[in-house]
């Protein structure tokens, strides 16, 4: 009967502590953090790309005037449509007179140097002409002397050879010494014609050349001057500009479009005068709009030159399909990339606002988990992945940290590199408090 008692006491002492241990582990359970999970799954990481942007000329007219001239009156501002015959500024009339003026000076100054230039060279020609004339009688004069000199030598050494001939034909009566020192004689007289003709020709010839390389040095071409041609090229460019601020004058200084467009930069102010560049630039109506929008680094990844894009602007409900017609790196924003859509004729008007969009289905990956599963720290990425383990109260549930290596995402999915999750494990992607690595946890699934 004791026995009986002591069993059955037993018996409700395990009941008792039974319960306690329910109760502990029941209080244990409730302070413990709340977490959900997802497990990987394999999907298609699909890229959308939107971005704004806005509707821009496609090309450009420069609004030139003479440069110099001091502005009035601005009358158009940037934005401002204009048509053909538009007034756009005024002119400065009496600064405008002034500039006149100063350039029809200049052009008499000018055109006096000119004259003087022109006089200058008939006096040169007229004494060119006197010189050549006194050189070609010189020389006439020096070829008649000195061919008389030289016929006068001739006719010394044609007689001494006579003598010498009539010596040879009739020397009778000489005794030999006579004879032998009169044919010395005549030798000596022939040889001495023979080198006073040659003396004459040498110097005939000497001062023939001498007159004649006179007459040459008087034909020569006289040296390359352009001071006449550059004058006359300046008078010539100052009367084009004359006429040009003559017409301004005419038009009271009235700058008008010479075509329609609207105005996108403006180069002049009033006060100011005309730079040598354009002062007004306005867009060209013969050429469709374009649509400018800036993607940045992680945009351009999906966005380039050929691609199929779709194009929507502010005020209509169509959705336009597109291609990317110009792409390149922006000077004005470092780090993004312009983009540039050929509008059709007559679609769009500058300034207008749109949205380009575009998808890519992108590739297949075996692991993929939400964003929101992510850590990411400046050195690492890592996921808590829920754990199953025998505690003290039985089988319990901890966090562990585990690295990964993101290879591709977009607002929905994150694809994962390698081995070290796969699709059994459980990936924590909330709490209702704040855990740890190897913190315990109870899970909901």
């Amino acid at each position: 009967m004791r026995n009986h008692k002591i069993i059955i006491g037993f018996i409700f002492f395990l009941i008792f502590m039974w319960l306690c241990t329910l109760i502990s582990k029941s209080v244990y359970t409730t302070k413990l953090p709340m977490v959900s999970t997802v497990s990987p799954e394999e999907k298609y990481v699909e890229h959308k790309v939107e971005a704004e942007g806005i509707v821009v000329e496609g090309g450009k007219q420069a609004v030139t005037a003479l440069s110099g001239v001091k502005v009035k009156t601005l009358i158009a501002h940037v934005g401002d449509r204009v048509e053909e015959g538009d007034l756009l500024f005024q002119i400065d009339l009496d600064d405008l007179k002034e500039i006149i003026k100063e350039k029809q000076t200049r052009i008499d100054s000018l055109q006096l140097q000119v004259n003087a230039i022109l006089e200058n060279r008939e006096l040169e020609n007229q004494k060119k002409e006197m010189q050549e004339a006194r050189a070609r009688e010189d020389y006439d004069t020096t070829a008649r002397l000195e061919n008389t000199d030289v016929g006068r030598a001739a006719d010394r050494y044609a007689r001494a050879a006579e003598d010498l001939d009539d010596f040879y034909e009739d020397n009778s009566g000489m005794d030999e010494e006579t004879r032998e020192r009169t044919q010395q004689e005549l030798l000596d007289a022939l040889q001495s014609a023979a080198y006073a003709e040659a003396d004459a020709k040498r110097e005939r010839d000497q001062l023939m050349k001498e007159a004649e390389r006179g007459v040459e040095d008087i034909l020569f071409p006289d040296e390359v001057d352009s001071t006449l041609s550059v004058t006359q090229l300046q008078i010539s460019e100052l009367n084009n500009d004359l006429i040009k601020y003559t017409n301004i004058l005419n038009q009271e200084g009235n700058i008008k479009a010479e075509t329609g467009g609207m105005i996108t930069d403006i180069y002049i102010e009033a006060g100011g005068r005309v730079p040598d560049s354009a002062s007004m630039m306005l867009t060209d109506d013969n050429v469709p709009c374009q649509f400018k929008v800036i993607l940045d680094k992680e945009q351009k990844k999906y966005v380039g030159f050929g691609d199929e894009v779709e194009l929507k602007l502010d005020g209509s409900s169509k959705r336009m399909e597109m291609t990317v017609d110009y792409f390149s790196e922006s000077q004005s924003v470092p780090g993004s990339f312009e983009t540039f859509i050929n509008l059709p004729e007559d679609v769009g008007t500058v300034g207008l606002s749109g949205t380009l969009s575009c998808s890519d289905t992108g590739e297949k990956y075996a692991c993929c988990i939400p964003p929101s599963s992510i850590t990411e720290t400046e050195t690492r990425s890592f996921v808590y992945v829920l754990r199953e383990r025998e505690g003290i109260l039985g089988k319990e549930y901890y966090v562990d940290e585990v690295n990964v290596k993101i290879v591709d995402r977009n607002e929905n999915w994150v694809a994962i590199e390698g081995s070290t999750l796969d699709s059994n494990s459980e990936i924590i992607i909330s709490a209702d408090k704040e855990f740890g690595k190897g913190d315990v946890v109870r899970w909901i699934n």
